[in-house]
């Protein structure tokens, strides 16, 4: 994979964001395409899980609490892929609790971050887990 960190930040790296809040995805999407990004977006885990395959993301940050497939069963779907198994899962949730760190965790999830995050917050999860210099 080839990153270029110097100039334009984070260009070509594929991160996916998968989100129900279209204001949770926008922001996400419009920080990560501002570091060169090629960001990727899904509103649930199944319309996620398509793109995953096709699209093969570097890092994907999901949202706990959406319908249908819900973030910890979107991140565990991923982890018991082969392919995807070494793929950071980075878990977005406006609860800050205890209980959900914990089950993230067991769902394979390597950060959780809580919402609202902010740029620091999402480029430092992605340096933590993709972008070694």
């Amino acid at each position: 994979m080839n990153l270029n960190i110097s100039g334009n930040g984070l260009a070509g790296l594929k991160v996916m964001v998968i989100d129900d809040s279209k204001t949770i995805r926008r922001t996400a999407e419009t920080l990560l395409k501002k570091e060169g990004c090629d960001v990727l977006t899904a509103v649930d885990g199944f319309e996620a899980l398509a793109k995953i395959s096709d699209q093969k993301p570097a890092i994907i940050f999901v949202d706990i609490m959406m319908p249908r497939l819900d973030g910890y069963q979107t991140c565990a779907l991923i982890k018991n892929t082969p392919q995807f198994r070494a793929t950071p899962v980075i878990m977005l949730s406006s609860k800050d609790g205890l209980f959900d760190k914990a089950r993230g965790r067991i769902v394979g999830a390597e950060q959780y971050l809580t919402k609202p995050f902010t740029r620091d917050e999402l480029l430092g999860a992605i340096h933590r887990h993709v972008v070694t210099v």
